[in-house]
């Protein structure tokens, strides 16, 4: 799970970046609210980690930002703002959670594992004729269940989750595969010809297309 830090205090960065790395989570960080919308533009996360006082553009217009391309993401602000009118605020920009400053670390891991949770139970993905259920970790054509092994299923749903997005192959590695050192990755398009022949895709369709020398992108048709 990729995890998105954009917080302006470096020894926060720091001690929630070594914190939920040794959790298993990859994090990014950055220290401005532009940083931020650059590093979520350039990269796929699955759960963002915001504060509302930031340089350059503060976290409430960042959040809307990011709302206005992604409504799935769950973002969390981490604010030493503590109204109650501050907090409806926050969550009004599109945030799915509201945790004041100083935090404990360990509500703040609880908390990051209810989101994933909730995200991965409830998520039913579609696209076209093809349905994705994360919580049976099924996969049906036009009603038909189709047979994919856990790699593929995983696969296939990273492209669901990030349709409209290019995928490239290095992404893809490192968030389906977990791998993060030089790697053939042309494994990927083994998998992807099976994933096509098993669902009924041609290689021309547009449901999953093929970005020549890049990656992959499942579009909408």
């Amino acid at each position: 799970m990729k995890i998105l830090i954009v917080e302006d205090e470096a020894g926060i960065v720091q001690f929630l970046k070594q914190g939920l790395e040794e959790e298993g989570y990859q994090v990014s960080a950055a220290l401005d609210g532009l940083s931020g919308l650059e590093l979520y533009k350039k990269s796929i996360f699955d759960l963002v980690l915001l504060d509302w006082m930031l340089p350059k553009m503060n976290g409430l217009e960042l959040c809307k930002a990011i709302r206005s391309k992604d409504n799935e993401t769950p973002i969390i602000f981490l604010s030493a703002k503590d109204t109650i009118q501050e907090t409806i605020e926050g969550l009004k920009s599109g945030a799915n959670d509201y945790i004041k400053k100083p935090f404990s670390f360990d509500e703040l891991l609880e908390r990051i594992k209810i989101h994933f949770r909730n995200k991965n139970q409830n998520e039913i993905l579609t696209l076209g004729n093809i349905e994705i259920n994360n919580s049976l970790h099924q996969v049906t054509v036009d009603g038909i269940i189709a047979s994919l092994t856990h790699r593929e299923f995983e696969l296939l749903s990273y492209l669901f989750k990030n349709k409209g997005k290019v995928c490239t192959r290095t992404q893809i590695i490192q968030d389906v595969w977990d791998i993060h050192f030089d790697y053939d990755t042309g494994v990927i398009d083994v998998f992807m010809n099976s994933i096509r022949k098993k669902l009924n895709i041609k290689k021309e369709d547009d449901i999953i297309k093929t970005i020549r020398g890049i990656g992959y992108i499942a579009n909408e048709i």
